[in-house]
C-alpha cells in the first residue's frame, strides 16, 4: 500500500509539473503571438500629432525584436527599448511629415551611452532644421537627462523639480579586501601598466597609471558634454564650468537664472503649450504618437540598383561560439562579415563596434574576417560608446576608424587572471587535494593551489605572445611601427578626440558619417543599407536559454543594485583564457 501511495504521489506531482511547464509555454507563445501581431501593425499618424521622443528608455545599438518584451523571466525586456539609428531616422522623417507638428522630449535618467547620447542629441539638432518645435520638459533632469534636454528649442523644469549640474565622477570598485577575507587569492599575469581591468582584485584603490587615465578621458567626456551644452543654450563654456564647480543650480530658480532652462511649469502649463502648437483647445486631447510606434513606419531600405553597404553590429562581450544579440560571438560575427564580403552586391562594410572587448583569441578570429574582406572592398569602422581592447582588435584593421569624441577606445593590453582557493577551501572550510599527474605541468590551470615559478613563467610568455600579436595588428592596420604602438599601448585608455590625435582612430563622426564614407570609397551614389548578423529569433534564445534566463532574472531580482558587483566578481572567476579587456564598467556621476 505504501508503494501505491509512493506512485499515485510520484504520477501526481509528475502531472503539476508538465501542466506547469506546458502553461508557461503556452503563455509564451500566445505574448509572442500578440506581440509580433502588433508590430506588422501600421501606426496611423493624425494631422497636428506632438512626436513623444522618450529618452528614458533604452537606447540600444539596434532595435530588439518584441515578441518576448515585456517577460524579462523569459529572456525579454520588461523595458521599451530603440535603436539609436532607428531613432535617427525616425526624427529624419518626420523632418517632412506634415502630420507631426512637434517633438515633446521627456528624459528624467537615460539608459544610453555616452556616445550613443551624442547620436541621439544630433539627431535632435538635426531635426530643428525643420523649424517645428522641440521642447523638452521634466520634473528632474539628471546630468545625462539635461545633455539630451538642452538640444530642444525650449526646455522647461518643474517648479519643484530639480536639475542636476555637478560636473562628472569616476569610481572603481575594488574587490581584494573581500576576496583576502574570502581566502581566494586573484594570481594576475597581465602586459601593460595601464591594463587596470586586473586592478580591483589585487590592489584596494587606484595604480597611479590608473589615475592619470582615469583623469584623461572623465575630462575629455566632460569637455564633449560642456561643449555640446554650450553651443545649444548659447551659454560660455567657462560659465557652465563655474556653474558646476560651486554647484550653482540647488533650485529649480537658480536654474531659471543662469539660463540652464526656458521656464519653470507643472506638465499640464507643458501640455497647454503642446495644443497651442497644434491647434486644439484646451479641453481637446492632443495627437501623440510615441518614437518607438513611428519608427516602426519606417520604410525599407529601397534603392534603384543592386548596390549594397553591409553594417555588422558587434556589440557585447566577446566571445568565443555563437554568442547573442548582446555577445559578440565570434563564430556568428565572423560569419556575418564573410557573408558580406562574399555578396558581390555588397560593395563596402561597416562594423559597428560597442564592446569593452572580451577574448583576445575570438577577437583574433573576428579581425581575420575584417582582413579578408578589406583585400576586397572598403572596411570602415565605426565605434560607439566604448570600443576598446578586444573591441579596438576587432575594428583595428578597417581601412578606416570613425569615433565619437566621447567613445572610450584603445586599451591596447591582455590580461590572465587563474584564482586561488586554496586558503578558502583548505584553511576555512577544512577541503584537501590529492592526486597524481604524468607530468609536472599536467595541473598548470589548478585553481587549488598557487602557481609555480615554472607555470607562471610559462603563462606569462603565452600572455607576452598574445599582446605582440595584439601590437602587430594594430601596427599593421594603423601603419605604423609596433613601437609606436606600444608607445600608446600598454592597456591604455583614450577618449575618442585624443585616439584621432595619437593615430588610433581616424576621423571624429557619427555612425550616418561611417556609413556615408563607405560608400564615398567604394564609389557608390545610389545603394541600400542591409544589416548583419541578422536578429536572433526570440522565441530560439528562450527555448535555448531558458535555465539562464531564469537564473539571472531570479538572481537579478534578488541582488537589486549589487548584480553589477556580482557580475564583476564572476567574470573576473569564469572567464577563460587570455583576455583582451577593459573589465570594469566605467560609470560617469
Amino acid at each position: 500500500m505504501k508503494e501505491f501511495f509512493k506512485y499515485v504521489f510520484a504520477t501526481v506531482v509528475g502531472i503539476v509539473i508538465s501542466t506547469f511547464v506546458i502553461a508557461i509555454l503556452f503563455f509564451v507563445i500566445i505574448v509572442g503571438s500578440i506581440a509580433s501581431m502588433g508590430d506588422d501593425e501600421t501606426t496611423v499618424v493624425k494631422a497636428n500629432t506632438v512626436l513623444f521622443l522618450d529618452l528614458d528608455q533604452a537606447i540600444t545599438e539596434r532595435t530588439p525584436e518584441n515578441s518576448l518584451s515585456g517577460v524579462p523571466i523569459f529572456g525579454g525586456s520588461s523595458e521599451k527599448s530603440i535603436g539609436f539609428n532607428d531613432l535617427a531616422k525616425a526624427l529624419k522623417k518626420a523632418e517632412t511629415d506634415d502630420n507631426i507638428e512637434c517633438v515633446y522630449i521627456n528624459v528624467t535618467a537615460p539608459n544610453a551611452g555616452m556616445a550613443t547620447m551624442l547620436e541621439v542629441r544630433n539627431a535632435i539638432i538635426e531635426f530643428q532644421k525643420s523649424k517645428k518645435p522641440v521642447i523638452a520638459y521634466s520634473e528632474i533632469y539628471t546630468q545625462g537627462a539635461y545633455y539630451l534636454a538642452s538640444a530642444a528649442d525650449k526646455v522647461y523644469l518643474n517648479p519643484q523639480g530639480a536639475l542636476e549640474f555637478k560636473g562628472f565622477s569616476s569610481e572603481l570598485m575594488f574587490f581584494k579586501g573581500a576576496l583576502d577575507k574570502l581566502g581566494i587569492e586573484a594570481q594576475i599575469i597581465r602586459v601593460g601598466d595601464y591594463k587596470s581591468a586586473v586592478e580591483p582584485f589585487i590592489n584596494t584603490k587606484m595604480s597611479d597609471y590608473n589615475r592619470k587615465q582615469v583623469t584623461a578621458y572623465v575630462s575629455g567626456l566632460y569637455q564633449t558634454f560642456l561643449n555640446g551644452i554650450a553651443e545649444t543654450r548659447k551659454i560660455n563654456r567657462d560659465s557652465l564650468f563655474a556653474i558646476a564647480d560651486t554647484y550653482k543650480i540647488r533650485q529649480p530658480k537658480d536654474a531659471l537664472t543662469y539660463k540652464m532652462v526656458d521656464g519653470l511649469k507643472y506638465k499640464d502649463e507643458v501640455l497647454d503649450e503642446f495644443r497651442n502648437i497644434t491647434g486644439k483647445d484646451k479641453k481637446s486631447n492632443l495627437n501623440t504618437i510615441s518614437i518607438n510606434d513611428y519608427a516602426k513606419n519606417l520604410p525599407s531600405e529601397t534603392s534603384a540598383g543592386k548596390d549594397k553597404v553591409a553594417v555588422i553590429y558587434a556589440n557585447g562581450d566577446i566571445v568565443g561560439g555563437e554568442g547573442s544579440d548582446e555577445q559578440i560571438g565570434s563564430e556568428r560575427i565572423s560569419r556575418a562579415i564573410r557573408k558580406a564580403r562574399l555578396d558581390e552586391n555588397v560593395k563596402a562594410i561597416v562594423i559597428r563596434v560597442n564592446s569593452g572587448g572580451g577574448s583576445a583569441l575570438a577577437s583574433d578570429v573576428i579581425w581575420r574576417e575584417v582582413v579578408l574582406s578589406k583585400k576586397i572592398k572598403p572596411v570602415i569602422a565605426s565605434f560607439g560608446d566604448v570600443a576598446a581592447s578586444g573591441g579596438y582588435y576587432i575594428g583595428c584593421a578597417a581601412d578606416s576608424i570613425f569615433v565619437q569624441p566621447n567613445t572610450i577606445t584603445g586599451s591596447i593590453g591582455v590580461f590572465g587572471i587563474i584564482p586561488n582557493f586554496q586558503n578558502l577551501l583548505t584553511n576555512k572550510l577544512g577541503v584537501t587535494f590529492d592526486g597524481v599527474k604524468t607530468g609536472q605541468y599536467a595541473d598548470i590551470m589548478s585553481v587549488n593551489r598557487p602557481l609555480t615559478a615554472g607555470e607562471r613563467f610559462i603563462i606569462q610568455n603565452d600572455v607576452n605572445h598574445v599582446y605582440d600579436t595584439f601590437l602587430t595588428r594594430v601596427a599593421d592596420g594603423r601603419k605604423k611601427t609596433k613601437a609606436q604602438v606600444d608607445s600608446v599601448g600598454g592597456g591604455h585608455v583614450w577618449v575618442g578626440t585624443d585616439a584621432v590625435k595619437i593615430g588610433l582612430a581616424d576621423r571624429l563622426g557619427s555612425f550616418n558619417d561611417a556609413v556615408k564614407s563607405a560608400a564615398k570609397k567604394a564609389k557608390l551614389k545610389d545603394y541600400k543599407v542591409v544589416e548583419y548578423p541578422e536578429k536572433i529569433d526570440p522565441f530560439k534564445a528562450f527555448f535555448s536559454n531558458a535555465k539562464d534566463n531564469m537564473s539571472t532574472y531570479f538572481t537579478k531580482k534578488e541582488l537589486g543594485e549589487h548584480y553589477l558587483i556580482y557580475k564583476q566578481m564572476q567574470k573576473a572567476i569564469t572567464n577563460s583564457g587570455i583576455q583582451a579587456r577593459m573589465d570594469y564598467e566605467i560609470k560617469i556621476k
